[in-house]
């Protein structure tokens, strides 16, 4: 019971930080997802140098990761000042490689490889966001900002978890194919479906609340793009920790595990969805 409150209490509040920063305005959801990306960046460098054999810069790595944040929503609203952001990241990166010269490291080449794949796994996810929220209003001339659509991403994770969770778990018995025995033994067939079904019914919801935006099918659409990309986001994220021995990737959220356990099924769903706004 204890354990349940601590869960819930930790996720309620979770739940309020981001649904607030992100629909209160564009620069209150780029300080939450620019420090949940140096977070996770600085997590993901611990886990790797305790876990892999590593030495990743963790501050210099997660810094970088939240400038690469900073200069996509600053592209985003047409700021000027966005090349010369990212050109600080640019230095960032370049930083990490030649400080391995004086670091005296006896595994280089994992330390480069690990820290650009975490660019590439945590910090790009998160920086690809304002590309689904910032749009150019070429009528009014100026930049509007529509939160509804990745704050529907995440809802749209929550809704496949959460009932991908209740529905193994009330359903395993008629039907225990698992979905990947290897990497996730608990994950079955009928979870999955179930999650799926309730999703899109929250994407007809949230289509019939927010008229005006998209198509009931290009809702549906969206759904079931988060729904498969999660999915894996969350076995990519298992697969990890399985490679490395671990339960979970930290204890910073009580009852949740850490950030990478959190946000694993965003870090995929985030340039899933993007690729598939473009392709709109």
């Amino acid at each position: 019971m204890k354990n349940l409150i601590t869960r819930t209490l930790t996720g309620l509040i979770y739940v309020v930080l981001l649904v607030g920063c992100t629909v209160c305005s564009p620069v209150t959801a780029f300080f939450f997802f620019g420090l949940v990306a140096a977070a996770t960046l600085f997590e993901f460098g611990t886990v790797m140098n305790h876990h892999a054999g590593a030495s990743l810069p963790r501050a210099i790595n997660a810094l970088a990761g939240f400038i690469l944040v900073a200069a996509v929503w600053l592209f985003c609203i047409g700021s000027d000042t966005a090349p010369r952001v990212m050109a600080v990241w640019a230095l960032l990166i370049l930083y990490i490689m030649i400080s391995e010269l004086y670091r005296g490291s006896q595994d280089s080449i994992r330390n480069w490889s690990l820290s650009l794949a975490s660019q590439l796994y945590v910090a790009l996810p998160f920086s690809l966001l304002p590309l689904l929220s910032i749009n150019t209003d070429e009528a009014a001339g100026r930049m509007v900002y529509t939160w509804i659509y990745p704050l529907a991403l995440f809802i749209f994770l929550w809704v496949n978890d959460t009932f991908a969770y209740l529905s193994g778990l009330t359903l395993h018995g008629i039907f225990p194919c698992k979905l990947f025995p290897s990497v996730s033994p608990k994950k079955t067939w009928i979870g999955s479906i179930g999650g799926c079904i309730f999703t899109l019914l929250a994407a007809i919801a949230v289509w019939y609340v927010q008229p005006g935006t998209l198509s009931l099918l290009q809702w549906l659409g969206f759904a079931a793009v988060v729904v498969v990309s999660g999915t894996f986001g969350d076995l990519v994220e298992s697969h990890l920790k399985r490679q490395l021995g671990i339960k979970d990737s930290s204890h910073i959220l009580p009852g949740h595990g850490g950030l990478l356990d959190r946000f694993d099924s965003s870090l995929l769903a985030i340039p899933a969805v993007t690729v598939y706004f473009i392709l709109l």
